[in-house]
């Protein structure tokens, strides 16, 4: 047998059981109690804002489908990143408490294999649950009569799932600095207030008490995954990002036409790199 032949099929059971293990999370979470509520709130919550939108009344400067735009944006990131973060919380922590993990670990599946399978399922069940909020939005939208970017209005939908999956992976480093999932849950909700709350509210504070320069105050914005999703899903239908204020407009200014490029670049570093540092310390672990 060659070494290309024993790498073959030395790979094709490790695929196997990262498939089954995905297959097997997406199934356990769609039934989950918590994956309904979050998919049913974010879609009930997408249809009544989207109804609301439609009339001629303006929000943030906004007419027609910008308005819808505007208010799926703010309700993204609420509830997205919630339930991205509790999700994964709930990934690790949950099965090492019940024994579960020690079950699944005590065949010949290594950690990587188990976290792979889990992170992915887990992401195509946020890919489901994004999918059906912004569906219903859209059949919303359209039997209002307003013309839709179906365009834009997808990539703000991508644009979502890559927060939820960037918010995914910090839920998966909680659940594994974590011994319960109880405690999984505090930091979850805790992780959550800081990025929502304290990120927008308090940078706007800070940066009108102490007169941080509009360029420290853009930076600032980008250290959190759910500023940068923001900047990028308004930039979409809104070239000159005024309603941001100057921190808007001085990104414009600066970055020109990389400025979305760049803005999905930082969205996907989050991505990668909550991810990757959960891995770590799963594979290096050894409680299961």
């Amino acid at each position: 047998m060659t070494t290309t032949q024993a790498g073959v099929i030395t790979e094709r059971p490790q695929r196997r059981a990262i498939g089954t293990i995905a297959t097997k999370e997406l199934r356990e979470t769609v039934r989950s109690r918590w994956f309904w509520l979050w998919t049913v709130a974010f879609a009930g919550l997408a249809a009544v804002l989207v109804t609301v939108a439609l009339p001629g009344s303006e929000i943030d400067g906004y007419s027609g489908f910008g308005r819808t735009s505007a208010s799926l944006v703010t309700l993204v990131q609420l509830i997205i990143p919630l339930m991205g973060l509790t999700l994964g919380a709930l990934s690790i922590a949950g099965p090492r408490e019940s024994g579960a993990l020690r079950f699944l670990l005590s065949h010949p599946v290594s950690r990587t294999e188990a976290f792979i399978g889990t992170y992915l399922g887990l992401g195509a069940a946020l890919a489901a649950a994004t999918a059906t909020g912004f569906g219903i939005a859209g059949l919303v939208t359209v039997a209002g009569g307003v013309p839709a970017d179906t365009t834009a209005f997808i990539w703000i939908a991508l644009l979502s799932w890559l927060l939820s999956l960037a918010m995914l992976g910090v839920g998966m480093l909680i659940s594994t600095l974590t011994r319960t999932s109880g405690a999984a849950l505090g930091g979850a909700v805790f992780v959550w207030l800081v990025l929502v709350f304290l990120g927008d509210l308090g940078l706007m504070g800070t940066a009108a008490a102490t007169r941080m320069p509009v360029n420290v105050l853009f930076g600032a914005a980008l250290l959190n995954p759910i500023e940068a999703y923001r900047l990028a899903a308004l930039a979409t239908f809104d070239s000159s990002l005024d309603v941001l204020g100057p921190a808007g407009s001085y990104a414009v200014d600066t970055l020109r036409d990389a400025l979305v490029p760049s803005l999905l670049a930082v969205l996907t570093a989050w991505v990668i790199a909550p991810a990757a540092a959960a891995w770590f310390r799963f594979h290096r672990g050894s409680d299961v």
